[in-house]
């Protein structure tokens, strides 16, 4: 049995990535195994839990996995540790709009029958920290709220009195963190800045971020909360009983995967799903690389933020011929949101790939959610008809040329490029849900060597 525990919030900006990263790198520290997981589609956030782990990096989220693979994705990720911590997405009861709260935190805490510790952000406030506690403790009896750790504290004056507050409710303060400037993770347009753009900053800011929480908060207590979660009914999810391997004559062939700075979102699943499948991963940085990895057969490019490396990844121009060479020779290739933008000609006028016939630039508006989406005809990773779940989520557009095909259809809504090599799209998909996808892939791979 994992012992574990849920960390949310009542909206969004209380200090859910920093607590449930401080706890993970508090515990590390003293010698406990932690294994981190995010709620939801986010990448940036479980950058932070795998640096203060110093294991991959899980995402779990009903929509995209669906329920049944939750448990299961969980026992996976958390085998090799003590204690799991799960941060949230937004307030605790958001989840997908218009579905009464699927895919939130209190249902994947309800899926892991966790208990769950509140953060508040208690800077404009004193006793009325205790109603917002209590109403979220009474909203749903199907969420057991097992304690509050109180954030941006002004004073011991400030701190006692919400404590008095919150005494009659019965729900016990595991912390109190006092406001300070020290422990802070820059933000940008689509939140927080990935640890892969500020690795050397974030290495020098975990020790200070670990004794912040220990210094505030009783990790014992957390603990005993973490211990009393019940062992879990089923089995980890196993790659290898998602996919089956394609014989290979030799060497196994490669799939580059973009990495590096400009390219920091891939969910760990897709990488051990191609493995699984009878192919090696091999990280490709397409900022410095100037050559694709031996036995390369298949390329990934998955998201992150080609817009603000735009320049470093234009002036790569041996890479980006050496791409375009072999996207046009037929290799199977794979782009997901950043990706997409890096194989068009170009992004925000700066040359790119040039594989797809589309301009690409940054724009005021961004889009961001759940899609249902399905393949208009038979491509490289679905055949026709095919629903897949998905998450879009950028700041972009891409203006394509004529004659196109698409990747996706949902709501009347067509997306990206498709070719019977090519799969490019704004569209995430978590192909831990969709394990097909990844066999298709894998499959063009190999018959590509």
């Amino acid at each position: 049995m994992v012992a574990r525990l849920i960390i949310a919030a009542p909206a969004s900006g209380h200090g859910k990535t920093t607590v449930a990263a401080g706890l993970m790198a508090a515990f590390s520290e003293r010698g406990v195994a932690v294994s981190g997981h995010k709620v939801g589609p986010d990448f940036i956030d479980p950058s932070y839990h795998c640096l203060a782990t110093g294991l991959p990096a899980r995402n779990l989220d009903p929509f995209l996995q669906g329920e049944q693979r939750v448990v299961p994705l969980f026992l996976h990720g958390a085998r090799r540790a003590e204690i799991a911590v799960i941060e949230g997405v937004m307030g605790m009861f958001d989840g997908m709009l218009g579905t009464e709260g699927y895919s939130s935190t209190a249902h994947v805490a309800q899926l892991l029958d966790a208990p769950v510790v509140l953060v508040v952000d208690a800077s404009a406030a004193s006793r009325s920290v205790a109603a917002v506690v209590l109403g979220f403790a009474n909203y749903d009896p199907n969420v057991r709220l097992a304690g509050v750790i109180l954030n941006k504290l002004g004073s011991q004056r400030h701190e006692d009195e919400i404590r008095a507050a919150l005494r009659p409710t019965g729900i016990p303060v595991l912390g109190a963190l006092r406001r300070t400037t020290e422990i802070h993770a820059p933000s940008r347009h689509l939140g927080l800045v990935p640890v892969a753009e500020r690795a050397a900053e974030a290495e020098r800011f975990l020790p200070r971020l670990a004794a912040w929480i220990a210094g505030g908060v009783d990790l014992d207590a957390v603990r005993r909360v973490a211990d009393t979660a019940p062992a879990l009914p089923g089995v980890a999810w196993d790659p290898a009983h998602e996919v089956t391997p394609s014989a290979t004559r030799g060497a196994r062939p490669v799939v580059a995967a973009a990495g590096g700075e400009a390219f920091t979102f891939r969910y760990t699943e897709t990488a051990e799903l191609l493995e699984a499948a009878g192919v090696d991963v091999v990280d490709l940085d397409p900022l410095h690389d100037t050559e694709l990895p031996e036995h390369c057969a298949g390329l990934y490019f998955g998201g992150g933020f080609p817009e603000v490396h735009a320049e470093e990844l234009s002036a790569n121009v041996r890479l980006r011929k050496v791409v375009a060479g072999a996207i046009g020779r037929g290799m199977p290739v794979v782009a997901e949101c950043a990706g997409l933008l890096y194989l068009c000609r170009e992004l925000d006028g700066l040359p790119m790939v040039g594989a797809l016939d589309a301009r690409a630039r940054m724009t005021e508006r961004g889009a961001l959610g759940y899609r249902r989406a399905t393949a208009p005809a038979d491509t490289l990773l679905a055949p026709s008809g095919e629903e897949v779940t998905g998450h879009e989520f950028h700041r972009t557009e891409v203006l394509p040329g004529a004659g196109v095909h698409p990747a996706w259809q949902w709501d009347e809504h067509s997306d990206g490029f498709a070719t019977p090599t090519l799969h490019a799209s704004y569209l995430h998909v978590h192909w831990a849900g969709h394990p097909g996808v990844a066999q298709r892939f894998a499959h063009a791979v190999h018959n590509g060597v």
